[in-house]
C-alpha cells in the first residue's frame, strides 16, 4: 500500500515557513502531490526536497514556478492513474472536474483553487485537499491517499480548528482605526 498527501494552495510568500506539522506529514508519505499556488520558488524547492514529490502550478504561483510546472500532470501509482491540476472548473459544481478527470483519462483527480476540502466519489474520485495554510470557511487541511493496486482511498485531514480570515481582516481593521485616533 503507498500513502501519499495531497495538498494545495500553501499561498506562502518569500521568507514564509511551512509549518513543523505539514513538513512532518510530507515526510511521512510515499508521495507527496501539491496542486499549485505555492506562489515563491523557495517554498516549491522545500517541498520538493522532502522526499517523491509531484506538482503542478496554480494560478497565483510567481512565473518561476509557472516554468517548472506543468498545468497538468497525471501520476501512476500502483495500477492507479491519478490527474493533478488546479482549477478542476469554472462551475460552482463537480460536474466540470468529472469531465476533466474523464478527459484526462484517470481513475482519480486532485485539484485545489478552491480552499474548501472535499472527497467525492462517483465515477471517479474527486480529492480537493483543501488548503494547510489559507482555508476559506474550514479547517486547514490536507488529504491522505491510500493506493493499493486498483483500490484507491481518500480522505481528509484536518490541521487544526476552521478560521475565517474575514474577522483578522475585520480585526486589523479595527486596530487600524483605532490607532487612527490617538
Amino acid at each position: 500500500m503507498r500513502r501519499i498527501i495531497a495538498l494545495s494552495d500553501t499561498h506562502l510568500e518569500l521568507g514564509s515557513e511551512i509549518p513543523k506539522s505539514l513538513v512532518d506529514l510530507a515526510k511521512g508519505a510515499d508521495l507527496v502531490l501539491h496542486t499549485g499556488d505555492f506562489v515563491s520558488i523557495q517554498v516549491y524547492e522545500t517541498f520538493n526536497g522532502l522526499g517523491s514529490f509531484e506538482a503542478v502550478c496554480g494560478n497565483s504561483d510567481f512565473p518561476e514556478v509557472k516554468a517548472l510546472l506543468p498545468e497538468r500532470k497525471i501520476v501512476e501509482v500502483e495500477e492507479v492513474r491519478i490527474g493533478l491540476v488546479h482549477r478542476a472548473s469554472h462551475s460552482a459544481d463537480l460536474t466540470g472536474a468529472e469531465f476533466l478527470a474523464r478527459e484526462m483519462e484517470v481513475d482519480a483527480l486532485v485539484f485545489g483553487h478552491i480552499h474548501k476540502p472535499l472527497v467525492e466519489r462517483g465515477s471517479h474520485i474527486l480529492i480537493c485537499p483543501g488548503s494547510p495554510i489559507a482555508p476559506r470557511l474550514s479547517a486547514p487541511s490536507v488529504a491522505e491517499i491510500e493506493v493499493e493496486g486498483r483500490e484507491i482511498r481518500g480522505r481528509i485531514l484536518p490541521l487544526g480548528k476552521p478560521i475565517c480570515n474575514y474577522f483578522k481582516y475585520a480585526e486589523s481593521l479595527a486596530k487600524g482605526l483605532e490607532a487612527g485616533k490617538k
